[in-house]
């Protein structure tokens, strides 16, 4: 049986999280690996890469709140928003204080409309728009409603400012810090980045490759390997009774008896995970509030 889960990787700075993927389906074997949400050559901290049937729900992990530890400077604007890009504006912003900075980022807490860089994996015409801002092209992005939860202003050290995000799936923070330097008049971009979090998957319980690659050496990396489901915790559970297991790996749906529903609040388009009576992982089932029925929308093997 092949190999499936979740292992939750330190990423280092300078590398791309297809290298980090590549390295991982490389020394595991595996075939089907992928990453449950890009992470900059120039940021660091939690990658979730996935292995054999954990691929299938990289957009449940991608959909998971994320916390970013951020290091902005102030008074100098890029075309990349980060210090990889070409200077585009500089300022002087040694009068900028501290409550000026708290009152700016009152603004982006909340649901808020961000425009994602032009140097970004976003979709134009079918082609990543970095590609074409690398070739010169105009790029014109629309802006989309993304949610921000909570910003911390952690260290203030002009003319870098250290802040801590706490946001929803599709948030650009080389976005926010470019906007930030817009709203307090001076230009900014995103010094330094690290991803510290992504739902239950934390950086301090990730492996870094160095780690990685001893463990792979001596045979001890599925210690390192977590379930699929350790990032679906969000999603209601209940246990199939085994007629209705066998229906559900087939395709069918399935109407669920009342007492193994128990504590879980049905409503039309819930997702629930379903298990075995043997504990495993079944799929990912929804309920037709039409029929009254659980159809599978994912069923692992």
């Amino acid at each position: 049986m092949s190999l499936s889960g979740v292992i939750n990787i330190n990423k280092e700075l300078g590398a791309t999280s297809f290298q980090v993927v590549s390295f991982v389906r490389k020394r595991s074997g595996v075939r089907r690996v992928g990453h449950a949400g890009t992470l900059d050559p120039a940021a660091t901290g939690v990658l979730l890469v996935c292995l054999g049937q954990a691929t299938r729900v990289t957009e449940y992990l991608m959909d998971l709140r994320k916390t970013y530890r951020a290091t902005v400077r102030l008074g100098v604007s890029t075309t990349t928003y980060d210090s990889e890009g070409e200077i585009t504006g500089t300022a002087d912003a040694s009068g900028m204080t501290e409550a000026a900075l708290r009152e700016a980022l009152r603004e982006f807490i909340g649901e808020i409309m961000q425009t994602p860089p032009a140097h970004s994996a976003v979709k134009v015409g079918g082609q990543p728009a970095y590609r074409m801002a690398r070739r010169g092209e105009p790029v014109a992005l629309k802006a989309r409603p993304v949610q921000v939860y909570r910003i911390d202003v952690l260290r203030w050290a002009l003319p870098d400012v250290e802040i801590e995000v706490d946001c929803g799936k599709g948030t650009y923070i080389r976005s926010l810090a470019h906007d930030l330097g817009r709203a307090l008049g001076c230009g900014a971009h995103l010094e330094a980045l690290c991803r510290t979090r992504v739902g239950p998957f934390s950086v301090d319980d990730a492996v870094t490759r160095e780690e990685l690659e001893r463990a792979f050496d001596d045979g001890t990396w599925t210690e390192r390997l977590q379930p699929l489901d350790c990032g679906l915790l969000a999603l209601p559970q209940f246990t199939l009774h085994i007629e209705d297991e066998k229906d559900i790996r087939h395709g069918q749906a399935v109407q669920i008896d009342a007492e193994r529903l128990v504590g879980v609040d049905v409503s039309p388009g819930l997702e629930c995970r379903a298990y075995a009576e043997d504990g495993s992982l079944v799929g990912i089932i929804v309920f037709d509030g039409e029929s009254g029925m659980w159809r599978p929308r994912k069923v692992f093997g």
